[in-house]
């Protein structure tokens, strides 16, 4: 019979130590006021889930614009995709235009121009 130079309790003390070396803290991810890219925003069967829309920290993110001057117009506000009369956060959307959209909250109108990425 082959004698072993270890102990079965030093065996496991090892084993132990390599398995506390090579784990990991658990992951939490931090959204930073965004909407979390983890959670899935359709359901398996197809359909749009609604999110709750809030408001980024820093107010009204306009992100992009998609117009049509003799059609519906849609902008891109804080990852949320309006049309006149919808609504992110406190603010409503007024009116859009090529350029810039105009909000209003609590009566009072907001211009929100697109700004240019530079190349």
């Amino acid at each position: 019979m082959l004698k072993s130079k270890f102990s079965a309790p030093f065996l496991v003390l090892i084993f132990a130590s390599l398995a506390y070396c090579f784990a990991q803290e658990q992951f939490v991810y931090d959204a930073k006021g965004k909407r979390n890219p983890f959670v899935p925003i359709v359901t398996p069967d197809g359909r749009f889930l609604r999110l709750e829309q809030q408001d980024a920290p820093q107010g009204l993110l306009l992100e992009g614009i998609i117009y049509d001057e003799h059609g519906r117009s849609f902008a891109v506000v804080n990852g949320a995709v309006l049309g006149i009369g919808d609504s992110v956060g406190d603010y409503q959307v007024l009116k859009i235009q090529a350029t810039r959209v105009t909000f209003i909250k609590d009566g009072e109108p907001l211009e929100v121009e697109l700004r240019k990425e530079e190349p």
